[in-house]
């Protein structure tokens, strides 16, 4: 699922850049890839957390450390782009955004064929 979630997310990402590269917007391209990267990135280790909770009968500090790790390095690669003025939060946020909204997308469709099968 997280493979459709990332082909989807790149087929409305690359055209996105494409266009906004004609935007007076300095760094709004590449604002929007990294944000869709971080979030595909976010999603496929909030998977595998998941997938090792689901594995055991009870959740360990190791899978605790990693989910706050997650959040703490993901904050501070996004605030250190920032502050360099690599990127813009509004790239960012729009690159989130998509992803977050394929990951609706693609889980509403797999649960609607699920449901269907049962």
């Amino acid at each position: 699922m997280i493979k459709k979630i990332a082909k989807n997310t790149a087929i409305i990402l690359i055209p996105a850049a494409a266009v906004a590269a004609f935007l007076p917007w300095e760094n709004l391209p590449l604002s929007l890839l990294i944000g869709g990267m971080l979030g595909i990135l976010n999603i496929r280790a909030l998977s595998w957390s998941i997938e090792g909770i689901i594995g055991t009968s009870s959740v360990t500090m190791k899978m605790l450390f990693f989910s706050q790790f997650r959040f703490v390095m993901l904050a501070l690669i996004v605030v250190l782009l920032a502050y360099l003025r690599l990127v813009t939060i509004f790239g960012i946020m729009a690159g989130f955004s998509v992803v977050f909204s394929q990951v609706l997308f693609v889980g509403m469709r797999n649960a609607g064929t699920t449901e269907k099968n049962s």
